[in-house]
């Protein structure tokens, strides 16, 4: 008797214990579905490099000796959705049971345990031998109590015994260098090109627009640059390792026009497809540390993200789930500005993050956060439309990583869970981490006039408009003390001003 087992579009590990043995009685189901592609509008890069890795992925598997069906987006089998696949393919009869891999999705395992219960064939659900923490018993000890990310981070150091000295302190004397690692960028060192694919993937995506998927972005198919395979995604790895870690440190948190990716991986989305394991990407970090080619602050800067932030939003995500996706502590109702489709805006920092993501379908974290996230936090917008649109837009996006980082720390809805305190800054936070005011249409030093930089009105009008549920959080005592010391004519002019910005948000 044969067995099914399925494989997700973002589960391509090839290190899994499944495929250590061929079995001819076992056969693996890969699937393009019209159910993952339209649940939000997707960018076209994220969903011509799935699908381009998926293809890769089964052809490895049969070259390796494995049985695979493979159904694509436009075969007149497809039934369009994962359950409906695996339903049919059950009923043929083949097979007595089948098996799966948890699903990261709260929305995908919901379906695919659902079908478990409808169908009366055994199913067995493995790990995905992916992450540093068994998801249910993380979600275990995040549903008594969220630490906070610092807390967990230095648990995860110890538990990992990474970069620790051989008493149990840490490397440097220091948990973290964060406070090292936010300079601004002037053009030097140069700015590190990621490797360049050049993948020709115009024959999927006219398959891909005939079948009727649609998507937001430039698909780029001539030259898509992600990687595909894993040993493209190893080479991306070395070449990040030795090139750009030496300088990522310092450099994380700058934004230019000159350079979209500076010094960053562009790793996650090999990382969130399984292409590459995340014990590996450490340990190639800590070994050019430990090699003397990459100095402290760089190599911690980086594990942090891995280590610390991307288990901990995955904790959070499936602790809180599925009632996190509706939390809007602070109620916010307002459409997402038609220009976050177009980047058609005169405001310069948001016009290079939304055109920039349009083109490439990257942006790095603090263009997500302290950007795009920040306007859209300052101007009330719907944290539903928000999590559309970082879920639909960028390649690396998958709700478990994405609703945390959007919902908890980009825009507050969570009331603090995820940030202990809202992430938001004016023109002046912008002035010190980019070069973009420089170009700008709107003055970066006004909060009120014909050409004050919207942000900054905006970031007052924030706070005070939530003073009763802010002002008492401890971390906020900085600003709310200045705006206190404003003059009662500056302030009402300037919240005047965010009122008018706010009502022509479209022409901004």
């Amino acid at each position: 008797m044969s067995e099914l087992r399925l494989i997700l579009g973002d589960q391509l590990n090839a290190g899994h214990s499944w495929f250590r043995q061929r079995d001819p009685a076992v056969c693996y189901l890969l699937m393009e579905v019209r159910s993952e592609t339209d649940y939000v509008r997707h960018h076209a890069q994220k969903v011509l490099a799935i699908f381009a890795a998926m293809r890769r992925f089964a052809a490895a598997l049969e070259q390796a000796g494995h049985r695979v069906q493979y159904l694509r987006i436009d075969d007149p089998a497809n039934r369009q959705s994962l359950a409906a696949n695996v339903q049919a393919c059950l009923a043929s009869g083949v097979f007595s049971c089948w098996s799966r891999m948890q699903a990261d999705e709260w929305r995908v395992e919901s379906a695919l345990q659902s079908l478990q219960t409808d169908l009366a064939l055994p199913c067995d659900v493995v790990d995905s031998e992916h992450f540093l923490n068994a998801r249910d018993a993380l979600a275990s000890a995040f549903r008594q109590r969220v630490p906070r990310m610092e807390t967990f981070y230095r648990a995860e150091r110890q538990r990992w015994q990474c970069l620790l000295e051989p008493d149990g302190t840490p490397m440097g004397g220091r948990w973290n260098f964060d406070t090292e690692n936010r300079a601004r960028w002037q053009g030097e060192p140069a700015a590190v090109d990621w490797p360049q694919g050049g993948h020709d993937l115009r024959d999927l995506w006219a398959t891909i627009r005939q079948s009727g998927i649609q998507t937001l972005g430039e698909p780029d198919a001539e030259h898509c640059r992600w990687p595909l395979t894993r040993r493209e995604a190893r080479t991306w790895l070395q070449h990040f390792i030795t090139h750009a870690l030496p300088h990522f440190g310092r450099f994380q948190d700058a934004m230019s026009t000159r350079s979209s990716t500076l010094f960053h991986s562009g790793l996650s989305f090999a990382l969130n497809i399984k292409l590459l394991n995340p014990r590996e990407v450490i340990e190639a970090a800590v070994g050019a540390y430990l090699a003397g080619k990459v100095a402290l602050p760089s190599c911690e800067g980086f594990v942090r993200q891995i280590l610390g932030w991307r288990e901990y939003v995955r904790g959070v995500y499936w602790a809180r789930m599925p009632d996190y996706r509706t939390l809007n502590v602070l109620g916010a109702q307002r459409p997402l500005p038609g220009w976050f489709w177009t980047g058609e805006t005169q405001m310069a920092c948001l016009r290079e993050a939304i055109t920039q993501s349009l083109q490439t379908a990257y942006a790095h974290h603090i263009q997500r956060l302290m950007v795009t996230g920040n306007f859209a936090m300052l101007a009330g917008c719907h944290p539903d439309e928000v999590d559309a649109w970082y879920l639909g837009i960028y390649i690396d996006a998958f709700e478990w990583v994405e609703l945390p980082n959007t919902r908890g720390m980009s825009q507050f809805a969570d009331g603090g869970i995820v940030g202990s305190k809202p992430y938001c800054g004016s023109a002046s936070y912008m002035s010190k981490q980019s070069d973009y005011c420089g170009s700008c249409y709107y003055a970066a030093r006004d909060r009120h006039g014909e050409r004050a930089c919207p942000l900054n009105s905006l970031y007052w009008h924030f706070h005070a408009r939530h003073a009763d549920r802010l002002s008492r959080n401890p971390r906020l005592a900085m600003p709310y003390a200045v705006w206190r010391k404003l003059p009662e004519t500056e302030q009402q002019a300037t919240l005047k001003q965010a009122e008018f910005y706010l009502s022509r948000i479209e022409t901004l």
